[in-house]
């Protein structure tokens, strides 16, 4: 019974991402995790950098990370609880309502689309839509580069925002998504080596990034696989090759894996390049990759639904 309102609620929560995308800011429980790093890390990052290691400042990320995911943890446990103490298909539909906000498909396409539409207009409106995807300076990117950031972005979002939260959700329930949701967003206002808004991240962040790299592993080689299969092309052995030249140790998956699938060349000045031997990316290689990704969700989707009910029938 579990397992079947597992699948109900999964299968309604990505019809309301499709239907109607994000929830308004004031409704959104990341909106909540971001204000509440936003308020803790002005309190455990110092303002200027230290003699390393700065043990003071670790600790005081960690324990505001641990607090943070407890709390997170156990409001979605306890929400999940009640939800699933109502009939089977009521509660299957309500716990998707709460598990929408956790992932984003929708957002991550149209955001990825528009900075192609806003590129055909001049290369500076490509790169004003692209910094809403990305934490580099996109003021020095000229085209190519602005394309090849959109379509890195939308691989390792792909996993980040999507895969990554249904594989918590199977493991864990509703708890496990939210907390990945928590880890994932203080990795990415925290998880930073050196000054950001005034703080230094290098020991205030390191807890936040650790994590969220560890509840990434598996996620990010499974997006890396779900590319893949949908694309038909990448060879497994290559792939572990691309991913290695990433200095994370799973961003470089689902990247070098739609590097591959699109045959193109991908790569981050200065840190990293995504099979040199490919072409660099044209217009028509962001449409590609959405539909890449648009076909991995689906595959991603069918492959969850298959495990609950052979799960709901062995049960």
């Amino acid at each position: 019974m579990s397992a079947l309102t597992f699948a109900v609620a999964l299968l309604f929560a990505f019809a309301v991402d499709r239907l109607w995308g994000e929830p308004a800011a004031r409704w959104h429980p990341v909106v909540w995790i971001g204000r509440y790093l936003g308020w803790a890390g002005q309190r455990v990052a110092p303002q200027s950098a230290t003699v390393a290691p700065h043990w003071r400042a670790f600790a005081g990320g960690a324990l505001a990370w641990v607090l943070g995911a407890v709390v997170v943890g156990g409001v979605a446990h306890g929400l999940q609880d009640a939800l699933l103490r109502l009939n089977a298909p009521l509660a299957g539909l309500l716990l998707g309502l709460c598990l929408k906000p956790l992932f984003s498909w929708r957002m991550l396409r149209d955001e990825v689309t528009s900075v192609e539409s806003e590129l055909a207009r001049s290369v500076e409106a490509g790169r004003v839509r692209l910094a809403r995807l990305v934490s580099r300076d996109v003021a020095v990117l000229d085209e190519g580069q602005v394309r090849e950031s959109a379509i890195e972005s939308l691989a390792e979002n792909l996993n980040d925002s999507v895969v990554a939260p249904v594989f918590w959700f199977l493991v864990a329930g509703l708890p496990g998504a939210a907390v990945y949701r928590f880890a994932n967003t203080a990795d990415a206002m925290w998880g930073y080596r050196g000054t950001r808004g005034g703080r230094h991240w290098e020991w205030a962040g390191k807890w936040a990034a650790r994590a969220d790299d560890l509840l990434s592993w598996l996620p990010a080689r499974l997006t890396a696989i779900l590319i893949a299969a949908v694309a038909r092309r990448t060879v497994w052995r290559r792939l572990r090759a691309e991913a290695a030249r990433t200095p994370s140790p799973n961003s470089g998956w689902p990247m070098g894996a739609m590097a591959l699938a699109l045959d193109a060349r991908l790569a981050k000045p200065g840190l990293y390049t995504l099979n040199e031997a490919g072409t660099p990316p044209g217009r028509v290689d962001v449409a590609r990759a959405v539909r890449i990704g648009r076909d991995a969700v689906a595959l991603l989707l069918a492959a969850a639904c298959v495990l609950l009910l052979v799960a709901a029938g062995v049960a």
